[in-house]
């Protein structure tokens, strides 16, 4: 018995072990990490991680995702802890506040009676549906839930520039699929088409432009339109569509859409059966038919940001069949192919999934809005054809430039070749002649500040990704530090800007070194010193200035304030913001010693759980260079704590796994370059800070070589997070950086990790 007994263990933890042996990356990615944008769990009106967790391809122009709500700093359309769903949208955002936009094509299997409104309001009854969390499902290229209020299971899956829908339902004579074209995330559609084409399909497209809300609720200038062509398996026999009346002066923004009030207008829609095509200012499209129990009904649909043509080529060519599963086989796999562009081993099964997945988010943008056959959408409102890349969109640029394209210019060089060519295609197209900083879609949203794809463009150019117009690229960032800088006219200096632009004209006068423009190496090289005249020596720290050059009053908190001077932060934290000259910063400061105990009291301050503070607040991009810096001050163990601190307490594998917004891939790419070993502190500068990675090996495969940066740590462990000694190649390193041209060589960076810091090594 007791043999039987152990032959029973043995073979479970052999098939354990092989099952683990057998784990794809695809199958570690949790897109429910960061799947809340509750401010409550949050503990500020930010919220937590604002990602997705519906299905999407890397990079890919469509994601169905369920959406739990329209309206409020909702921007992915899903929060966790809701407990409704209003439908299943294929346009998403991933990790942004300020409102959100997309959401569109929001497609919602029901039964009983027809209802034309969400039901957010309790006066109304709506098409949303309670929802089984227990047997909800998020996978790579997979998500699934089931309404409860109908009992419908609803899965869906995509491929780049489709997706396809499997809805099972009860047995009903009243089943239905319906479609809310004027739903938006962060407010609705001011104009909709539809046409039945043919007895199982129909074709249209929905206008979203600032006056629907949208991005920034209006102020991000967002304007697109989205071009749909949708099949359904089971034929259009009792079909229609409802259309409400908006009159005329009717606002429709985010805070009006979400009213009561607004509601009412929609619920009294007229409901048109048997129309076979309608134009107007609020429509809905629906289906019905019959189902027996467990009846599975599939929905098809091609999406473009282009014309009919291109979502109807989409569609027929990416997904001409109802195989729903070889759709999902063909999503994983192509997960699977991206996410092996980083291998590692160790760590636990919670940290592995933290890793696939940050790497996952990574790949969502800046995402194509290229349609299978090269047209896209361009800056002066004309389809384009594209010609040696591909158009991209979704650029967050004052995040991103920190970590997610760093990270980009080794793992997937053309996405970020791709990006820039995008942002000089639309400087040009548009007539604006400078480059966005926070781009959707074409819009020149202004969101945030700096000129982040300065930064970009110099990195890249840098690291030998030139695969774009370097004049062009060259003129338009030129304008754009003319445009937004540290112009020598008086004017007020804030903290934020004064720093972000001081170091975009750092990268400005690196660019103009390349490219040999001798008078813009001397002016950019030495506007990116304006730094030194917002510091305060009586203050000993830095301080917005009047427009008079007088000094702004000092607040009772001091550099503790927040958004004193400076934007999302506050001076202690914005203040380490000088990554282009550490030396010059450091002098201001009080020198080495005097920095180095400043910056460790700056994380010793910080709550164990990294969440929204006044230290290192790791929520929020300002700070997410600070902990290399000890690097660049001569000790580079503490730089070893503290990353590992950071990787180990701030990143979870669980809704609340991420402490601040995503934000378009940053705070992942971020987490992704941590947890290997790596991370620039200036881009633009090819130099990576080397540091413990949480993980014993990490093998990078570097696109532009085809070779294989292998990180490797022995001994390593939690206790164990410091470096002993290194070598490269076989040979003893004792640098705490590494060049990006040695990751593109290929070869092992190893490290002897142990219990307490070797203050010799990396001196």
């Amino acid at each position: 018995m007791k043999r039987s007994f152990l032959l029973v263990i043995v073979a479970a933890v052999c098939a354990a072990h092989l099952s683990a042996q057998t784990k794809t990356p695809a199958d570690y990615v949790n897109p429910f990490i960061g799947a809340s944008t509750s401010a409550a769990a949050a503990g500020i009106y930010h919220g937590l991680g604002k990602t997705f967790p519906g299905a999407a391809t890397p990079f890919g122009m469509v994601q169905i995702s369920p959406n739990t709500i329209t309206g409020g700093d909702n921007g992915c359309g899903y929060s966790y802890e809701m407990a409704y769903i209003e439908g299943f949208a294929f346009t998403q955002m991933s990790g942004v506040g300020w409102y959100g936009d997309l959401g569109n094509f929001l497609v919602t299997p029901t039964t009983g009676p027809l209802h034309v409104v969400a039901g957010r309001h309790s006066q109304l009854p709506g098409y949303r549906s309670r929802y089984g969390k227990k047997d909800e499902v998020a996978k790579a290229g997979y998500y699934a839930a089931t309404l409860t209020d109908y009992n419908v299971r609803a899965e869906m899956t995509v491929a780049p520039h489709s997706g396809i829908l499997r809805f099972t339902f009860p047995q009903n004579k009243q089943s239905r699929i319906q479609i809310d074209l004027a739903r938006r995330v962060g407010g609705t559609s001011v104009e909709q088409y539809v046409k039945v084409v043919d007895d199982h399909t129909i074709q249209g497209w929905m206008k979203c432009t600032p006056e629907g809300g949208g991005w920034g609720n209006g102020d991000g200038k967002a304007n697109y339109t989205v071009y749909f062509y949708a099949q359904f398996s089971k034929p259009l026999k009792n079909y229609g569509v409802w259309s409400a009346d908006i009159p005329a002066g009717q606002a429709r923004k985010r805070e009006n859409i979400e009213s009561l009030q607004y509601d009412e207008l929609i619920a009294k829609a007229q409901v048109i059966p048997g129309i076979k095509e309608k134009q107007g200012k609020h429509l809905g499209f629906y289906t019905e038919f019959e189902t027996n129990k467990g009846e599975q009904v599939l929905m098809k649909t091609g999406i473009s940001f282009s014309n009919l043509d291109g979502a109807k080529e989409n569609l027929t060519q990416e997904i001409p069949a109802w195989a729903f599963n070889k759709v999902q086989t063909q999503a994983k796999a192509a997960w699977n192919k991206n996410l092996s562009k980083i291998s590692i081993t160790g760590g636990t099964a919670d940290q592995k999934t933290a890793f696939y997945t940050a790497l996952y988010h990574t790949m969502i943008d800046p995402r194509s809005i290229c349609d299978l056959n090269g047209n896209y959408p361009g800056g002066d409102g004309k389809v384009h054809h594209a010609k040696n890349f591909v158009k991209r969109s979704v650029f967050s640029g004052w995040d991103v430039f920190r970590s997610q394209f760093p990270l980009q210019t080794i793992i997937n060089p053309p996405v970020v070749s791709d990006m820039i060519n995008s942002l000089v295609e639309l400087a040009d197209q548009s007539g604006e002649h400078y480059l966005e900083r926070w781009e959707i879609l074409n819009a020149y949203s202004g969101c945030m500040n700096g000129n982040p794809a300065v930064p970009v463009i110099t990195d890249a150019y840098n690291k030998g990704i030139r695969n774009f117009d370097l004049q062009k690229a060259y003129l338009y960032s030129r304008n754009s530090v003319e445009k937004f800088g540290n112009t020598p006219a008086p004017h007020a200096m804030d903290i934020s800007s004064t720093l972000e632009y001081c170091f975009d004209e750092w990268c400005m006068s690196k660019l103009a070194e390349q490219l040999g423009h001798p008078d813009d190496i001397k002016l950019y090289a030495g506007r990116s010193q304006t730094y030194k005249q917002i510091f305060d020596h009586e203050k000993g720290w830095f301080r917005p200035k009047k427009a008079d050059g007088t000094w702004e009053t000092w607040p009772k908190d001091g550099r503790l304030t927040q958004n004193y001077g400076t934007v999302e932060s506050n001076p202690y934290q914005q203040g380490w913001f000088v990554p282009h000259d550490i030396d010059g910063m450091v002098a201001l400061m009080g020198g080495r010693e005097k920095t180095i105990a400043d910056l460790n009291s700056f994380f010793e301050h910080t709550p164990d759980n990294f969440m929204w503070n006044n230290y290192y607040n790791h929520a929020n991009e300002p700070v997410h260079h600070v902990a290399f810096l000890f690097n660049r001050l001569g000790a580079p163990w503490l730089t070893q704590k503290w990353v590992r601190k950071v990787c180990t307490n701030a990143y979870h594998n669980s809704v609340e796994g991420l402490v601040g917004n995503e934000d378009v891939g940053q705070m992942s790419a971020w987490y992704v370059l941590a947890a290997s070993g790596l991370h620039q502190v200036a881009p633009g500068d090819t130099r990576y800070e080397i540091f413990s990675p949480t993980f014993n090996t990490i093998s990078l495969h570097a696109a532009a070589t085809g070779k294989v940066f292998t990180i490797v740590a022995k001994e390593n462990s939690p206790q164990n997070c410091y470096i002993q000694s290194a070598t490269l190649n076989g040979k003893p390193y004792n640098k705490c950086y590494i060049s990006h041209q040695q990751i593109l060589n290929g070869g092992t960076l190893e490290f002897i990790m142990g219990p307490q810091p070797n203050k010799k090594w990396g001196i």
